[in-house]
């Protein structure tokens, strides 16, 4: 099974251009893409959406996203992974 990763839609597309060139086998979506959730999702849906469909999440909030992480896991729930990365 490929490994699948879902970027967060502040980062730039340029990532997933980079993982596919380097690895073609990694399956790689941006939030706003036909098949994953649509731009303006909130944090904790998109944690939901991840854990149910097997996605590592990368973004770069900072700010939010490990309180929501907090959260999701607080409520007995899971994520494959996530990368917080800074774009900078």
């Amino acid at each position: 099974m490929a490994i699948r990763y879902l970027l967060d839609e502040h980062l730039n597309p340029t990532y997933r251009s980079q993982l596919v060139r380097r690895n073609p086998e990694l399956v790689v979506r941006i939030i706003g893409d036909l098949d994953v959730p649509p731009k303006g999702t909130p944090d904790p849906d998109i944690l939901i959406w991840c854990e149910t469909n097997g996605f590592i999440l990368v973004t770069n909030n900072r700010k939010s996203m490990p309180g929501h992480l907090t959260d999701h896991l607080a409520s007995g729930r899971h994520i494959p992974g996530i990368f917080t990365i800074d774009a900078n």
